[in-house]
């Protein structure tokens, strides 16, 4: 098996808790789902939010998907002007059988925009 890096991103109405919640446990599952990834395949998670997303830790959602063993960290992007508010940004790393090509990265609820060549 190799080491594989997948990406994806949501975007959030507004800065709430319930709501990053539920889109991060959603972008999560769709992309072990799609990749076909178990929790014994996971190596890290890395989360970035936009600074105006200050109600939670993206990372609090991914234990809710009994996650609280993998390393897990959050950091802050970097603010763009006109960039895309309300994004919370993920990168797995995991061990994989797909190839680069087959991997499928995942963008969600807007997020769409931000990755067009490589987006779901």
């Amino acid at each position: 098996m190799k080491v594989r890096a997948i990406r994806g991103a949501t975007q959030l109405s507004g800065d709430y808790s319930d709501e990053m919640a539920e889109a991060v446990t959603e972008l999560l599952s769709e992309l072990f789902e799609k990749n076909g990834l178990t929790k014994d395949d996971l190596i890290s998670i890395f989360f970035t939010s936009t600074e105006d997303l200050r109600c939670d830790f993206p990372a609090a959602a991914a234990r809710k998907l009994d996650l609280g063993d993998i390393p897990l960290m959050c950091a802050r992007e970097i603010p763009v002007v006109g960039s895309l508010p309300h994004v919370v940004r993920v990168m797995i790393h995991a061990y994989s059988d797909l190839s680069h090509a087959q991997i499928r990265h995942i963008y969600k609820r807007g997020a769409e925009v931000l990755r067009r060549d490589i987006a779901q």
